[in-house]
């Protein structure tokens, strides 16, 4: 389980592989009807948009940090562990990542209420239309995932912050 969690977090092309086959699979749930080839379109075109999106993200926050993508991911990693970098260079590159990524934190945390709002629109939404149209077991069950997935977005979000302070913290001491 650890070398296919490492694989994920240095890897692109695993991580489009995933992105690709899960695409598949939610795209072959919910549209039964269609042709498998739709499915693999779709489910390819999700892929592409995705991974354009990370590589772009991935790109600006190792060149903001001044390293390479995989390097990204082991400073990340030793972040996630509260391993304290022994190295002054690299004790300077964490600062650099948690200074970019508690900055990138801030950005987002005047748009977060907008977005767990809207999603919760929409899941009234569904419930509402469910109700409207006689079938409310999926909306229900979307309903109660979308609840969970705000849940667990601000549960990430405050863990995450704890971890960088703390590792703010720790760079001070040194």
């Amino acid at each position: 389980m650890l070398s296919l969690k490492r694989l994920l977090d240095r890897s692109l092309t695993a991580q489009a592989v995933l992105v690709f086959v899960l695409g598949l699979g939610i795209t072959a749930l919910f549209r039964k009807d269609e042709h498998p080839a739709v499915w693999v379109l779709h489910s390819a075109l999700y892929t592409g948009i995705a991974m354009a999106f990370l590589a772009v993200q991935r790109r600006r926050a190792a060149r903001a940090v001044g390293t390479d993508a995989g390097g990204l991911a082991d400073l990340n990693r030793k972040i996630r562990h509260h391993e304290v970098p022994r190295e002054p260079e690299e004790q300077a590159t964490v600062r650099r990542l948690v200074a970019e990524q508690l900055d990138q934190m801030e950005r987002s945390r005047k748009w977060l209420p907008y977005w767990l709002g809207a999603m919760g629109m929409v899941a009234i939404g569904l419930v509402v239309l469910g109700a409207f149209s006689g079938s409310l077991v999926f909306p229900l069950v979307f309903a109660a995932g979308m609840v969970a997935l705000c849940f667990w977005v601000l549960w990430m979000r405050r863990r995450t912050l704890e971890r960088l302070h703390w590792m703010r913290q720790a760079l001070q001491h040194k």
